[in-house]
């Protein structure tokens, strides 16, 4: 079980709302070719919040997640979509129920 994880909110900067979603959108084939990543999720919260929720087997699949391809396109378009920095907080799984 993917007992580790990763838990980032992020803020759209006033009128980049529809451009940060379709930004996550656009990430899950990026998710979907990371190996150790078996858990990603893009979130909203409400009309401006949004997040990540992603879990691992392994600290080194935390980390290469953090390091990957996803992290490096979102920290590229920081300045542009988002209102504050992105709060990455590493979290551990407790349960979960995941099914087809």
């Amino acid at each position: 079980m993917a007992k580790l994880a990763l838990y980032v909110r992020l803020e759209a900067k006033p009128g980049k709302e529809t451009a940060l979603q379709q930004f996550l959108e656009s990430a899950l084939p990026l998710a979907v070719n990371e190996p150790d990543t078996p858990v990603w999720f893009a979130l909203r919260f409400g009309p401006s919040t949004f997040g990540i929720f992603d879990a691992f087997e392994t600290e080194e699949g935390r980390q290469a997640h953090l390091n990957g391809p996803i992290a490096a396109a979102l920290m590229s378009k920081v300045d542009e979509l988002l209102a504050v920095a992105p709060k990455i907080e590493q979290v551990d799984v407790l349960a979960a129920k995941l099914s087809g």
